[in-house]
């Protein structure tokens, strides 16, 4: 479980490609180590999975390539070697792709060549759980909306402060050289008008699997990572408060229950002794009688 939770979490901070698979685009992100995989792939109406340790690449392999006897750490580096220039997309010429989808499933099928002799791997993905989908794809796509949005404000920020310094030198007599340089001062209302009405229909007209650019992929990566060190941190502080409160428990045990013995001598001293009525009158009898006062001519 712990391996699987380090490979979704090395999966996070990979950046989504653009992939063409025949007629369809898709985007997809994987992340290969020496022992096992994980793919996730997606036509942003879907959302497809795979992740295999050794034991079931080993035995795949041995189904889709009995010519072949390589060890899994060499055989996961190849498939790696094939998958990484197509998500970077450099594709291989000597590798193909195709995929096939199913009833709550996507097949990828590739074939290629490894050590002169023919090599083929399927990857059978299922669909992928909801929290995964949220956690690789809507979680950083909102927080990198969240970050688009701040610079926006700062380079408006920076465009109204260039505006009236533009207007300073104006004031203090300043002219162009080139009157096609001249630039109306910048209005933000009035951009947003402009920006919705003409250049939105632009970027829908953009297909789905080009959408992710290399400045958004850079984007994503840096959020992720982000993520990521928080994750950690969050993890790290966990892990420090457990042993410390355990610590904290062993250096002040609680008291032991009190036995009966203490509970009843405990009742008797804090119930208060009332006075019997033949008690009173002894009480009364002790008391001194005060003496009268004798005066001078008594």
């Amino acid at each position: 479980m712990e391996g699987s939770e380090e490979l979704e979490s090395s999966l996070l901070t990979q950046p989504w490609a653009s992939v063409c698979f025949g007629e369809s685009l898709f985007l997809a992100k994987a992340c290969f180590r020496d022992s096992d995989y994980i793919l996730l792939i997606s036509d942003l109406s879907s959302v497809w999975y795979e992740s295999a340790d050794a034991e079931a690449v080993g035995q795949r392999s041995k189904e889709l390539n009995k010519r072949l006897t390589v060890r899994v750490s060499s055989f996961l580096h190849h498939l790696s070697n094939l998958m990484c220039p197509l998500l970077a997309g450099q594709p291989d010429a000597t590798t193909t792709f195709s995929c096939h989808r199913a009833a709550g499933g996507l097949s990828l099928h590739v074939k290629s060549e490894l050590s002169g002799l023919p090599f083929y791997w399927d990857f059978h993905c299922c669909p992928a759980p909801v929290e995964m989908v949220s956690h690789h794809l809507v979680q950083p796509l909102i927080r990198m909306s969240l970050v688009l949005q701040r610079q926006v404000q700062e380079l408006t920020s920076l465009l109204l402060q260039k505006d009236a310094e533009i207007e300073e030198y104006r004031d203090s007599g300043a002219a162009l050289s080139r009157d096609r340089l001249r630039t109306e001062p910048f209005r933000e209302e009035t951009f947003q008008q402009n920006f919705m009405a003409e250049s939105l229909p632009q970027i829908w007209g953009v297909g789905e699997g080009q959408a992710l650019s290399s400045t958004l992929r850079q984007l994503y990566v840096a959020v992720t990572q982000q993520e990521a060190k928080q994750a950690r941190k969050r993890h790290h502080s966990e892990d420090t408060e457990g042993p410390a409160l355990a610590t904290e428990t062993a250096g002040h045990p609680l008291p032991p229950p009190p036995s009966q013995e203490d509970e009843t001598a405990s009742s008797n001293e804090g119930t208060t002794p009332t006075s019997s009525p033949a008690q009173k009158p002894r009480l009364q009898a002790a008391k001194a009688k005060p003496k009268k006062a004798r005066g001078l001519f008594s």
